[in-house]
């Protein structure tokens, strides 16, 4: 019997499945208070809020130093800029192909066709309202940059921390032990990333049963098409785009890019937030992909905030299906808009599981569909949620090699090394 240490990745799927497994299992026993109490609300809410809260407390210092480490590197303030402009075009396209390939499925499938559900709808759901796009934009420059790292406005310290570490760069030779510093700092936050990701196993297992302990199959049969053209079109997004992006742009194999970054991936998929991920996105760029710190620390995190594809993909089939449910016909001006709204909108979207849903709020109002349909898709969303935020972080990965091969900062006999488990801590 071989004595290696079973890898991080392995014990999260285990976790995955197990969980899976036990979720269905006590969903079929029904209400008891051994399932509801000790179970459910005990022992599965306790750990998975433990973790979530423990990976969530690294995002706002890890995002603010690490952009700051990425932005300072960057000696050349041409190359900061050419890096971003190429980052936010590539997040940017890829929205729009992505909820393109959704709206263009869920018209092909139909998933709304023949189904009466107005009646479901019994009350109007609780969203937040949107935000109108001018006020997204102006509001990204922080009145109080300290103020908006205590609320965790993700784009308010995205600016700030650029700015921050531009400012840096520019200054140079002077500032030097400052910019070492943020280094020191930046190695700093991915230790204690791998001391808290000690406790992921444990927390996707509990996350992934206390989900599927309430959500019943039954109740997911009249979305069953719904949920099918969400998950195919995630699933074409991935295959075709992204990895037809990486082979264009890089040479490099798909396979060993997914192999490696499956445990960020299962991550995503339990957590359901980019933002909570993304510490374990930054691990695997960086150590198993062999992306520079100068450009993870900077691709990966703007990412995380403005790289929405996943839940434009889910706007986009959510339209359709609520268009279709409430009969009302979409012409080609609406899908257009549907499409740049949805687009736009991902800018403001933050990484935290279910924004999603307030984001659609905002396509739906512009082209005159009923905000109450959103009430038809909210019980499985969260399932939905998982998976597209997995893909989210996908996007972000792929654009990172990209741009980091375009810029001579990829080191391929890392990521052309053999796919082995290394201990994060």
């Amino acid at each position: 019997m071989s004595n290696k240490k079973m890898g991080l990745t392995t014990k999260i799927f285990i976790g995955l499945i197990i969980g899976l497994i036990v979720g269905l299992i006590l969903n079929k026993m029904g209400p008891s208070h051994f399932r509801d109490k000790i179970l459910v609300d005990g022992i599965f809410t306790l750990v998975g809020t433990v973790f979530l809260n423990a990976i969530k407390m690294m995002v706002v210092p890890l995002v603010f130093v690490s952009l700051v480490n990425g932005a300072a590197s960057m000696s050349d303030i041409k190359k900061l800029g050419r890096v971003g402009t190429k980052t936010l075009g590539f997040y940017l396209v890829t929205t729009a192909i992505a909820i393109t390939i959704a709206i263009v499925l869920s018209t092909i499938v139909n998933p709304g066709i023949g189904l009466d559900m107005s009646s479901l709808v019994k009350s109007e759901p609780t969203i937040a309202e949107a935000k109108p796009l001018v006020k997204v934009i102006t509001d990204m420059v922080p009145g109080n940059p300290i103020a908006a790292m205590a609320s965790g406005e993700m784009l308010q310290i995205i600016v700030f921390a650029l700015l921050f570490g531009t400012g840096l760069a520019a200054i140079g030779k002077k500032v030097k032990p400052i910019v070492e510093m943020f280094d020191h700092l930046n190695d700093l936050m991915m230790k204690m990333v791998g001391l808290v990701m000690l406790l992921a196993p444990y927390g996707v297992f509990c996350l992934i049963a206390k989900t599927f302990s309430g959500l019943g199959f039954a109740a997911m049969k009249p979305l069953a098409a719904y949920m099918l053209c969400v998950l195919g079109a995630l699933a074409l997004h991935a295959i075709f785009t992204y990895t037809g992006l990486l082979v264009a742009f890089t040479k490099l194999n798909p396979i060993t890019f997914f192999k490696k970054f499956s445990a960020a991936m299962s991550v995503a998929f339990s957590t359901a937030s980019s933002g909570a991920t993304l510490p374990v996105t930054l691990e695997v760029v960086e150590e198993k992909l062999g992306v520079s710190k100068g450009i993870s620390s900077f691709t990966i995190p703007l990412g995380a905030t403005i790289n929405m594809d996943g839940t434009a993909i889910m706007q986009g089939a959510a339209t359709i299906f609520i268009a279709q449910v409430y009969g009302i016909d979409l012409g080609l001006n609406a899908i257009l808009t549907v499409i740049l709204t949805a687009t736009l909108a991902s800018v403001g979207t933050a990484g935290v599981p279910g924004v999603g849903l307030i984001m659609l709020s905002m396509v739906l109002q512009a082209v005159g569909l009923p905000i109450e349909g959103i009430a038809l898709i909210i019980g499985i969303d969260r399932i939905l949620d998982m998976a597209r935020t997995a893909i989210n972080i996908t996007g972000d990965a792929v654009c990172t090699l990209i741009i980091a091969k375009s810029e001579g900062e990829l080191n391929e006999a890392i990521y052309n090394a053999d796919v082995e488990e290394k201990s994060i801590v």
